[in-house]
């Protein structure tokens, strides 16, 4: 089955207000930056998005952020988001942290069918006892918090109770997609788009290469064609980093 249509625009179209977003990345490393580009010129809006963080303020999921199309965020990391920061702490926006190998397994965890795990993560702390702000009210008090979360002892050690995350739709990248929708992820681009992929009902791939059916060796394929719905084209300009980091220049002396 031919799995590519012809642009990012129809492939998000029919993504609804308050849809649940699996969105892969970290940082800005693999992030589905054209589906979300296209996401942003439509109007869905109230959504639920479930991502490792959320973008910047300008680019990735701060995009639908800052235009305040983001209803809640389930993440690990606030990250360099200022605009993340304000909109949780004003009441503007709910969000649920979650340990970061908790959330990849939750996520893992929903692809596969398994409703819930016990996980050590998050023992004596505010993520088993609940409490954690998850939405600010207007004037700083706690709108909303975290429940307590169901511990059981296996082996003498103590376990919480994780359940695991599905998606109305998956936003992910990869480097190379053939037209079944098999996928190659490069290096860190890896890390949650996989998961992300699995856990949506929907599964929307940006590739920066799309190939033809048999020319991915089965044994490099990442992510099998299985997993997705739709694939488009991704912009290969479209990346950013997060924060550059270089060494001085060394002069012909030095090298000497």
């Amino acid at each position: 089955m031919d799995k590519v249509l012809d642009s990012a625009a129809e492939a998000v179209g029919d993504i609804p207000d308050g849809a649940v977003l699996a969105v892969g990345g970290f940082g800005l490393c693999g992030i589905p930056s054209t589906l979300i580009g296209a996401l942003a010129a439509t109007d869905a809006t109230g959504l639920r998005v479930v991502s490792n963080n959320c973008g910047v303020d300008d680019w990735g999921l701060g995009l639908l952020l800052r235009a305040g199309r983001i209803a809640r965020m389930t993440s690990s990391y606030v990250g360099e988001n200022k605009e993340f920061a304000r909109q949780y702490l004003s009441g503007e926006l709910e969000v649920e942290l979650t340990p970061q190998g908790t959330l990849a397994e939750r996520l893992r965890a929903g692809g596969a069918g398994i409703p819930a795990f016990f996980t050590p993560a998050g023992i004596g702390t505010q993520v088993e006892e609940g409490g954690l702000p998850w939405r600010y009210a207007a004037d700083g008090s706690v709108a909303l918090a975290s429940p307590p979360k169901e511990v059981r002892e296996f082996g003498g050690r103590r376990y919480l109770l994780e359940e695991a995350i599905t998606a109305d739709f998956a936003l992910i990248r990869a480097e190379v997609a053939d037209r079944h929708g098999n996928c190659v992820f490069h290096t860190a681009a890896r890390n949650f788009n996989p998961l992300c992929a699995t856990a949506g009902r929907i599964t929307l791939v940006e590739a920066d290469r799309i190939v033809e059916p048999g020319e991915l060796p089965p044994d490099a394929v990442h992510l099998p064609g299985v997993y997705v719905d739709r694939v488009v084209g991704a912009d290969p300009a479209d990346r950013r980093i997060e924060r550059r980091t270089v060494r001085p220049a060394r002069t012909a002396l030095q090298e000497a």
